[in-house]
């Protein structure tokens, strides 16, 4: 079925959870093609300012009373069956949806569509695809997984047939909507509150490949293990991308003291271009190939994906410097899964530094206890971590783990000098007396951790102050 936004004019949706990333993003592609727009969340936020602004009604609160002559009700996959609206809809017999086939249908809409998945690099692999676009000037509309300043907030709309999205994996959601072109970054062991295993996952990446429209083209990481398994029964066209291996390569790769990489872009041994990136680290190359080679595949060409990427300055919260103060530097990073961690440190060692200090607050109790080994190794090559309580997120505790245990199994590795703190001011006073100047203070995480920069920015300036 196809959700054709010019017969919905002037029609009602509503959206539990609008203040989301990716719900304010489909509720603001609805009010540009003049659908009436409501939608309930718990908080004010910037999202739901912005929304409102542009004409949705938005109540404060999940409650059976908001749902009263809408046309169609989209939820999140965090709204449980007893939630009061859902349960109202369902009794008025309102068309439902999940986001994530809400859309698929949105998608449909789109001739020329682009879905960025894989295990990291969503964002800014979604962000480097945004700059080139508009570089483009192709008009995009685009739904991206954090503040992007570049378009000022998490989506823009366009007026073309240009769509970029994040295609998340988590229970499976990027199944109801594949993009003509589909992007798979890297696939690694996660999620596995709902995943049975690394071979479960594999298995659902194979059936997204067999889901794409079959004029749709899919662009995948060759140097990443997992892929060939993925691809070997791909029925559509592929273009691969990698350091090592693939159709489009990365050569002749230096980094600067700020560790921003430059290097040449070679197709089937024919070069492209020269690159210079304005953000760091060797998982931003493998980015930026992904970029190129799903902008290729959309018939960009090759100088505005240059322009684009060189002036690409980074997204919120991915490897973000946040200040420098005392000689200190303060970078956060979004980091919450093993590889994701170890590709941030990567980045800060080839850095100019004295020392590097980590901050890091793992997320959810599952995705703990599950690559809890592979957490313990992280950490080995920097000077010293300080670790946060988990982040529960949308889970209950049950005891199973705790940072407290991640801290002890770190200490009896001797390799690094581990803290474990209970609040964000403690963590930062810490901070404060360990580091000095030349050092590089990296929070890591997909909660609060970035709360320990912020109480840390006025114990640093106090130490700058004459005397």
């Amino acid at each position: 079925m196809l959700f054709d936004l010019k017969e919905y004019e002037n029609k009602k949706v509503h959206f539990i959870g609008i203040g989301g990333v990716s719900m304010s993003g489909l509720a603001a592609i609805l009010l540009n093609s003049n659908i009436k727009v409501t939608g309930s969340d718990f908080k004010e936020s910037e999202n739901v300012k912005r929304l409102r602004e542009k004409g949705a009604e938005i109540f404060f609160g999940h409650h059976k009373e908001n749902i009263t002559d809408q046309d169609i009700v989209v939820y999140t996959a965090a709204i449980r069956e007893d939630n009061e609206e859902l349960m109202r809809a369902k009794e008025l017999g309102i068309i439902t949806y999940d986001r994530a086939e809400f859309l698929g249908h949105i998608i449909q809409n789109f001739t020329n569509s682009i879905a960025v998945t894989g295990t990291h690099g969503k964002t800014s692999t979604t962000s480097m695809l945004s700059a080139i676009s508009l570089a483009a000037e192709v008009d995009p509309t685009i739904l991206v997984g954090a503040n992007l300043p570049l378009i000022g907030g998490n989506y823009r709309i366009g007026d073309s047939d240009f769509f970029i999205t994040e295609a998340c994996e988590y229970k499976e959601s990027f199944l109801r909507f594949p993009g003509k072109v589909a992007l798979i970054l890297n696939i690694e062991a996660d999620h596995l509150d709902y995943y049975r295993d690394l071979n479960h996952i594999l298995d659902t990446f194979r059936v997204y490949v067999s889901v794409m429209p079959e004029d749709g083209v899919v662009v995948a990481n060759a140097d990443d293990a997992n892929m060939s398994y993925v691809l070997q029964d791909a029925t559509i066209r592929t273009l691969t991308f990698g350091i090592r291996s693939g159709d489009l390569r990365a050569e002749d790769i230096t980094y600067n003291p700020q560790g921003k990489p430059s290097f040449k872009v070679v197709y089937q041994g024919e070069l492209l271009a020269e690159l210079t990136l304005n953000v760091p680290g060797e998982f931003n190359i493998y980015n930026a190939l992904g970029a190129i080679g799903a902008s290729l595949s959309c018939g960009l060409g090759i100088d505005s994906i240059k322009k684009g990427l060189e002036t690409y300055m980074g997204v919120d919260k991915r490897f973000q410097h946040l200040y420098t103060e005392n000689g200190i530097m303060v970078i956060d990073d979004y980091a919450h899964h093993p590889g994701e961690v170890v590709n941030a440190i990567d980045t800060v060692l080839k850095m100019d530094h004295r020392k590097v200090h980590v901050v890091f607050q793992s997320h959810t109790y599952t995705r703990t206890r599950a690559l809890f080994d592979d957490f313990v190794e992280c950490f080995d090559r920097v000077d010293s971590l300080t670790l946060l309580p988990i982040y529960a997120a949308r889970e209950p505790d049950t005891g199973l783990v705790s940072a407290e245990e991640l801290g002890d199994a770190i200490r009896r590795r001797k390799t690094v000098d581990t803290e474990n703190f209970e609040t964000f001011e403690e963590a930062a006073k810490h901070l404060s007396e360990l580091a000095k100047p030349g050092d590089i203070i990296l929070t890591m995480g997909a909660g609060e951790s970035v709360k320990v920069a912020e109480y840390l920015k006025p114990l640093l300036e106090d130490q700058t102050q004459p005397i």
